[in-house]
């Protein structure tokens, strides 16, 4: 079984951010830091374990944050050998923008300037979200330069810190209600030529179209006048939830909006009883009864069992295509039921749809079992 992600932070690594921290403040008492910062640790998850360090910093670094955060700005001047840390290794500086999203807020300036610092080590969209709630036009007007930035983390920053469903972090419910500023940031970087931001834009315009949809297809529509590569691949995956729920303006957008002339052969589900643990293998035959070829975008829908035994969609891609006329093709998926962070599975009967330019298609049923 693979190690929690919670175990990066123990007591070795306090100890390494201990002494990065005494390298630039000798009076830093080190052993103590560790001591306080690891009290309590084992019962903490990922996220908490990153605050309880943040706040030991607090208690050992000076009072006066601005000088607290030079120290802890300057400790961080090394880059992660992300080699040896592998793609946890940027986490170790988790902590360091905790400690500016907990103690920082009154003093916006050098707060700004630390999280344009850190974000270089580690991504400050979780500390740069407090300053949006406490100082919305401020810390705007703040990201609004930062588009231009030279450092492509900190363009991607503007992007990621301001999604409203961020992951990991607490919602932003006033972009949720009134998503006009965080897309008038998104103008500005539309065209940027770092897949890393590309990936973010499409990531907030994802966010966005779970409460607008509407307002993100117009948005996407405009977009693709004239537009290169890169922002054509931003709408792409921008819209890739709308696609899943069936959106008819966004399937348009992408070309798959027209109803399927299309019917199912050779449908199977294996095995009918899936214990938990092991998988569901999907497999059947999608044949065209039109008489010209057809732009298909295919998903399928399992009704996952929840806690309370009410069944609930997930929706998975599965393939795009052109079928041509009164043409066939072969489509599989395998869908585990093994334990996983992200979703826990329950015993019930399980229903699956295919989704065919937004199209259900009843597939059938099984059984999960076991426990």
């Amino acid at each position: 079984m693979a190690e929690p992600l919670k175990n990066f932070f123990d007591r070795t690594l306090v100890a390494s951010i201990a002494a990065d921290l005494g390298r630039v403040h000798p009076a830093l008492e080190q052993a103590a830091f560790v001591r306080e910062a690891v009290r309590g640790m084992a019962a903490l998850t990922l996220m908490q374990r990153a605050g309880h360090i943040a706040d030991a910093m607090h208690r050992h670094l000076p009072a006066d944050y601005p000088e607290a955060v030079r120290l802890l700005v300057a400790s961080v001047a090394r880059p992660v050998d992300r080699e040896a840390g592998g793609a946890m290794a940027p986490f170790r500086y988790l902590p360091h923008t905790m400690y500016v999203a907990r103690h920082g807020l009154a003093h916006f300036a050098a707060s700004m300037a630390a999280q344009h610092a850190l974000t270089q080590h580690f991504t400050a969209e979780f500390s740069i979200r407090p300053f949006l709630v406490r100082h919305p036009a401020e810390t705007h007007a703040q990201l609004l330069a930062w588009t231009d930035d030279p450092s492509v983390h900190v363009r991607r920053l503007v992007s990621e810190g301001t999604r409203p469903r961020l992951p990991w972090a607490e919602r932003l419910p006033m972009y949720q209600k009134e998503p006009a500023p965080v897309l008038a940031l998104l103008e500005r970087l539309k065209d940027d030529a770092e897949p890393y931001v590309q990936r973010s834009v499409a990531n907030n315009l994802n966010d966005i179209a779970k409460d607008h949809p509407d307002r993100v297809v117009a948005l996407c529509t405009r977009w693709l006048d004239g537009a290169t590569p890169g922002r054509r691949w931003i709408v792409k995956h921008a819209l890739r939830s709308l696609v899943k729920r069936g959106h008819r303006g966004a399937l348009h957008l992408l070309g798959v909006g027209e109803v399927p002339a299309v019917t199912l052969r050779e449908v199977r589900l294996t095995p009918k009883r899936v214990r938990l643990g092991e998988s569901l293998t999907l497999s059947l035959s999608l044949v065209s009864t039109a008489a010209r070829a057809q732009e298909l975008v295919v998903d399928f829908a399992v009704h996952f069992v929840k806690a309370r035994g009410e069944p609930r969609p997930k929706v998975f891609k599965l393939k795009r295509l052109t079928l041509p006329a009164h043409g066939e093709a072969a489509l599989g998926a395998r869908v585990s039921f093994a334990a996983m962070t992200t979703r826990k599975h329950y015993p019930g009967v399980h229903r699956v749809d295919l989704l065919v330019n937004g199209e259900p298609m009843h597939l059938g049923e099984f059984v999960v079992w076991g426990g």
